[in-house]
Formats: C-alpha cells, structure tokens, sequence
C-alpha cells in the first residue's frame, strides 16, 4: 500500500471516527451519563494516557512564564470551554446539525488569525466568512420550530464550541513551533481535566454503572479512545506526510458521515432546507480555506516537520 494511499485512508478513518461520535454520544447522554459527567470521563482517561506517553516519548518542558500561561489559556479554550460547550450543545440539539456547525471551525480559525496575528483577509475570505455564517444562522433560526430535530439553544452552544476551538487553534500555533506535539497536548489536557472535574463530579457519581448495557460501554470506550487517542494520533503521523490543507479539506467529510450515519440509525431527519444550509456553510468554508493540496513525498515531509 503506497505512503498516500495510507495517508488519505488514516484520514477517512479520523473523518468517520468524528462523524460516528454525534450519534454515538446521544445514545449515551443524558439517559446514562449526563454530558458533564461524560466529559470528565473522556478528558481525565485523555490526560492520563498522554501524560504517561509524554514521558515516555519525551521529557521535554514548558519553558518561560509566557508558554506556561498560553498553554493554560489552551486548556481552556480547547478543553475545557471547547467540550462543556459540545457536549452540553449536543445533548440539545440534532446530531446533524451539531455536525454542520462545527464545519465553520476555519471559518473561525480566520476570524482570530486576522485579529490576533495580524493576518492579511481578502475579498474572496471575507466572502467565505460571510457565506458561511449565514448558512450557520439560518440552520440556528430554523432550529426555533417545533418541527425541527434541532434546538436552538444547543446549536447556540454548538457555535460558542467552534469559536472557543477556533480560538485555540490559534492560540496553539506559536506552542506547536516550539514544542513537540505531544508536550503541548498533554499538558493541555491536564489543565482541562482539572477545571472540567467541578463542572461534571457530580453527574458522573450519579449513575448506576453495574445497570449500563453492553453498548452503553462500547458507547463510552469509543468515545474515550477512539474519538480522543485514536483520532489525534492518527491526525498526527497524517500531518507528518499530507500537506496541513489536505488534512483540513477532510473536515468537509465529517458531516457527510454524521448525516449518513445519524439517519441510517434513525436518530435525526435531513431534508432539503438542512442540505440548502449545508451547502453555503461548505461553499463558505471552502472560499476561506481554499490552498494547494497535495501529499507530500517523504523528504518534503521530513523537512517541513
């Protein structure tokens, strides 16, 4: 098997374990774990498989009072805002529509590099920008009938995850050039453990495990390791050889499973109005991330690493 068909499968894989996830979770929250409770779980097994796998693979440190206190503004914004505000949106609101907002995480991403990082935005982005949103408000509007699977107050929350990631992710970057990978995520991963355990204690000593289905396990592992573990290493060997567009591009993928799969298990509806706003959040994110995309041969990966 060639290294790009590799690459293009490691991403599929990561694109259908994150588009399984919006379903998979609803079965398991609120009725067994309310989505706090599920969040402590997933964010304290994360840290503490990183932590011990950081010090395996590395024993490098955060050096300087500056990197120290970005990595805590990371475990904020990517961990703990990030997933109280997910989980507690999904718990909410359809998974489809959970998955079509969250697309607008570039859109985001270009929002904070433009004011942050100075970052130059032309006509072409800010059209995206503008496209874009308005698919992300009117599929939120939409959510206020009756009839509709969402709601609005989870779609709400569903945004305020993807702006608090977006934040993040810019956030992350000058960390990422200075450190490994695997230095800054566990560590962001124990400042959101430890401010994600108050939130969720008490929905997560609620429950009577011992009556938990089966399902309701492979449920809970999936999204522990699967979602969090499998998916991020996964993302990373990608990144090693595939250009970081061609890894973004398959962001456009993940709906397309939740959809295919919240349906196929009868757990949401898409009908033609959700698949008009779909179609301008992924005309708009497209005008905003629009680069060359290629895999990238061996050596070029080596020096870009």
């Amino acid at each position: 098997m060639s290294k790009q068909v590799q690459v293009h499968l490691a991403l599929f894989l990561v694109a259908l374990i994150y588009g399984s996830n919006y379903s998979i979770a609803k079965e398991v929250m609120p009725t067994y774990v309310g989505p706090f409770g599920l969040i402590v779980i997933r964010v304290v097994s994360a840290a503490i498989f990183f932590g011990i796998l950081s010090r395996m693979v590395t024993k490098e440190k955060i050096v300087g009072r500056a990197d120290n206190l970005r990595v805590i503004l990371c475990g904020i914004t990517g961990i703990a805002v990030n997933q109280l505000c997910f989980f507690a949106g999904l718990n909410l609101t359809a998974p489809i529509n959970a998955a079509l907002l969250m697309v607008i995480v570039p859109v985001v991403v270009l929002i904070f590099s433009a004011i942050l990082l100075k970052e130059r935005v032309g006509k072409r982005k800010i059209s995206g920008i503008l496209i874009a949103c308005t698919g992300a408000l009117l599929l939120i509007y939409s959510s206020r009938s009756e009839s509709a699977t969402g709601n609005i107050w989870g779609d709400i929350l569903i945004i305020l995850n993807a702006t608090s990631f977006g934040m993040y992710l810019v956030l992350v970057k000058p960390l990422m050039q200075r450190y490994k990978a695997i230095t800054i995520v566990s560590r962001i991963f124990t400042v959101g453990a430890v401010l994600v355990v108050p939130f969720g204690f008490n929905q997560l000593k609620t429950p009577d495990y011992s009556a938990f289905p089966v399902s309701i396990w492979l449920a809970i592992l999936f999204m522990v390791f699967a979602v969090t573990i499998v998916a991020y290493l996964l993302n990373t060997w990608a990144l090693r050889f595939a250009n970081p567009s061609l890894v973004g591009a398959y962001i456009y993928l993940q709906p397309v499973m939740a959809i295919v799969i919240a349906v196929g298990l009868g757990s949401d509806v898409f009908n033609l109005q959700k698949a008009l706003y779909a179609l301008m959040i992924f005309i708009g994110v497209y005008l905003v991330s629009r680069t060359k995309q290629h895999v990238l041969s061996k050596t070029e990966a080596e020096v870009e690493v």
